[in-house]
């Protein structure tokens, strides 16, 4: 099919919705990555996601609703720590996992009997839910495996022919997918996926925030993924990545010891004075790494990196979101200096 591409006007956002009432796929611009959008209680339009993906089916997806309270109408229960969370973070790049009734079709949350529950704070993609009076299913607007997806151009080099429209609302702004939790008990959270709302945020709410061994781990086998992102290698370029914890001389020592044709770096953007080998940056923070992670994967693909080493960000705050990025894009191959 032909892929168009929309602007944010309300006529082209009226446009997206109508696509997706009707059963169709739109990518959409949200504040953490692009998403791949489809009415969430509509099973064949769900399918489709899952088809233009390659996405596996016991892969959750995440509904995306305009406000906290819509939740009622398609969860069994919302417990008040879920509640006072959402008044604190919704709209934002946050997710909670609550379980969920037929409303949602058991497609849409990958055989689980819970869904994630998102209220994003973007502007068009808060209009175009508004708009289309749907709950909308979202993963990232990507081929499954491949980084996510921070621009309309990056989702159409994955999706042109294969869905019908992308809406082009800018680049994203945090660049990483959203925190999912779980509520453990009436004043404890777990985090199933880390994003910009990070712990420390949490409990000025919680009493404790538990981080679930998945996040640095594989999952054991048999253990079913509660969150999008636990189970198979993601994010990942086509080049071989290697993550490298470590200060910047070992680091540059590691690739002088192991340079080869193909080979690129990934560094800090203060690392570069004494860094003498093929490299990109991606920020001095780990707010800036969130921001440029994906794009930067991206880019190192279009250059035709054949192996990229990783300087590793640090795991405090927004770190270990991106972290939990680069070691599923690494396939849990990491050196440590």
């Amino acid at each position: 099919m032909e892929t168009i591409l929309l602007g944010d006007s309300e006529a082209d956002l009226n446009r997206a919705a109508e696509l997706i009432k009707n059963g169709g796929i739109v990518g959409i611009p949200t504040e953490t990555v692009y998403g791949l959008g489809a009415d969430a209680s509509n099973p064949d339009a769900v399918k489709r996601i899952f088809e233009a993906k390659g996405r596996p089916a016991d892969n959750p997806l995440i509904v995306h609703l305009s406000d906290f309270s819509q939740a009622e109408k398609y969860t069994t229960s919302i417990p008040e720590l879920a509640r006072r969370i959402a008044d604190r973070f919704c709209p934002g790049p946050l997710t909670i996992v609550l379980p969920k009734n037929d409303m949602i079709p058991m497609i849409t949350s990958g055989g689980l009997y819970t869904v994630g529950i998102r209220v994003p704070s973007h502007s068009v993609m808060h209009r175009i839910i508004e708009l289309s009076g749907c709950p909308i299913a979202a993963p990232s607007a990507n081929t499954s495996g491949l980084p996510s997806p921070t621009s309309a151009a990056h989702v159409m080099d994955d999706m042109a022919g294969k869905i019908e429209a992308v809406v082009d609302g800018g680049q994203s702004e945090f660049g990483v997918e959203s925190t999912v939790i779980s509520v453990e008990n009436e004043s404890s959270v777990r985090i199933l996926r880390p994003g910009s709302v990070t712990k420390d945020m949490l409990l000025e709410i919680c009493g404790e925030v538990i981080i679930d061994h998945a996040i640095l781990h594989e999952l054991e086998d048999g253990q079913t993924a509660a969150s999008p992102g636990m189970k198979y290698k993601h994010y990942s370029p086509k080049a071989d990545v290697v993550m490298i914890e470590g200060n910047i001389k070992a680091f540059t020592e590691y690739v002088e010891n192991h340079m080869e044709n193909g080979v690129y770096s990934l560094i800090y953007d203060g690392d570069t004075e004494c860094f003498p080998y093929q490299y990109m940056t991606y920020g001095r923070n780990s707010s800036e790494q969130a921001h440029w992670i994906f794009q930067r994967l991206r880019e190192l693909d279009e250059i035709g990196a054949k192996k990229v080493f990783v300087r590793a960000p640090a795991v405090d705050g927004v770190g270990l979101a991106v972290y939990n990025r680069l070691i599923r894009a690494a396939g849990f191959e990491v050196i440590r200096l």
